[in-house]
């Protein structure tokens, strides 16, 4: 800003093939004009009215393609309410945004995408059900002057212009630490690890493989080739049912595994009823998991579970929608909000290697700190955590989680 005249002083860049006016950041303390950062958002979606300025300068619509409603509860409890919210809060009509869900077929998230740039679309927020169709769908885009941003999950050999995410590697390393601590905790004797991983094609079950792989190779656990005290699946999923599948096959053939590292909570989820129908007593294997959902929670209080990964979905929404808003506007977002860089392994001459990106920090959680985190934040509701009454899962009535929210301080 020049300080004589309050002139800003503009000047432009191109970010992949889509043009943006880089413009001073505000955000400094007695800036004329607020807006945000990484550090900004919060549970009430107050500070995405500060983008309100910029919701008017754009043209176009915004579409927001989510992958699946099965791989995790956590699109449609948390993803598509919270960007709703985020747009919603910044001053958009819904006429100028659309959050949708591809059901887990590739087909119709590449002609969802095709349906919404059709209709006007100039930004897709993009998380791919895997790389081949994220890379199909951002070349289609980037031909028409759409530009893409990667959310949740990186597109190898993409062409978006910035990625959304949690630092995934780190997520990895709060899974493999955290089952080391349930081990110590539980008092787990000769443990015999099973190791579990997401779907090869999606990148991120790779990153956090990265993270627990090496916590436990570093633990006396080969997670690399396998061992007499570390049992490999074999290929990885992130289809509950198939996870369930692989876990007894490994079960039946290594009946000594007593500790599971599970990648999210909906692949620990059957695996934990499956030895609950088979009188697992609490605190007996420790599983892991991600995605802080409703059921690992009830699984973690009352034993079953040692902990999950908590990445406030709040926060990786806004911080989407908002440097949507900004490509939307042909503004370029501030560098308080894009703080990192992520490298695409795959990229060819047609798409970043580097991608300019949001990198968001998790949160371990155990029975401990459920009080402290989720319910603080509203992501979970205690009424629903701690009923009264004994629901039926899989056609078995477990017990109620009133008391082990007593134990634990949850209200």
């Amino acid at each position: 800003m020049n300080l004589r005249t309050g002139k800003a002083l503009a000047s432009v860049a191109l970010v992949g093939s889509f043009v943006v006016a880089m413009l001073p950041d505000v955000s400094s303390a007695g800036a004329a004009t607020k807006t945000v950062s990484a550090s900004t958002f919060n549970t009430s979606f107050s500070t995405m009215k500060y983008l309100k300025s910029i919701v008017a300068k754009g043209k176009g619509s915004i579409a927001v393609i989510l992958p699946d409603t099965v791989t995790s509860a956590r699109y449609t409890e948390f993803d598509a309410p919270y960007l709703k919210a985020a747009f919603k809060a910044a001053g958009m009509t819904t006429k100028q945004y659309v959050v949708q869900n591809a059901q887990g077929s590739p087909s119709v998230q590449y002609t969802d995408a095709q349906a919404d740039i059709a209709k006007g679309a100039k930004v897709l927020v993009l998380d791919p059900l895997d790389s081949t169709t994220g890379a199909v769908i951002e070349a289609y885009a980037r031909a028409r002057g759409v530009a893409v941003i990667d959310y949740d999950r990186l597109t190898l050999g993409g062409a978006r212009s910035y990625y959304v995410s949690f630092n995934n590697v780190s997520v990895g390393t709060l899974i493999g630490t955290g089952l080391m601590s349930c081990i110590s905790s539980w008092g787990v004797k000769s443990p015999v690890v099973y190791v579990m991983r997401g779907a090869p094609t999606d990148n991120n079950a790779t990153l956090f493989a990265q993270g627990y792989n090496a916590v436990l190779n570093k633990n006396g656990f080969d997670a690399t080739k396998g061992s007499a005290n570390t049992i490999l699946e074999n290929t990885g999923t992130w289809t509950p049912s198939v996870a369930l599948t692989d876990f007894q096959g490994a079960y039946t053939a290594h009946p000594s595994i007593n500790a599971v590292v599970t990648p999210n909570d909906e692949n620990a989820a059957p695996i934990i009823s499956y030895l609950q129908s088979k009188g697992l007593a609490p605190k007996t294997i420790p599983f892991t998991g991600q995605d802080a959902t409703l059921t690992g929670f009830q699984n973690i209080i009352s034993g079953y579970q040692c902990g999950t990964v908590y990445k406030p979905i709040w926060l990786e929404a806004q911080a989407a929608a908002a440097l949507a808003i900004y490509l939307r506007a042909h503004v370029a977002p501030p560098r308080g909000l894009v703080n990192a860089t992520s490298t695409d392994s795959s990229a060819t001459i047609n798409s970043l290697k580097k991608v300019p990106s949001v990198l968001l920090t998790a949160t371990w959680v155990t029975a401990a700190n459920v009080q402290k985190t989720v319910i603080k934040d509203k992501v979970i509701k205690a009424s629903d955590l701690c009923t009264n009454t004994a629901p039926t899962v899989e056609g078995k009535t477990v017990p109620s989680y009133a008391a082990d929210c007593t134990t634990y301080g949850i209200k």
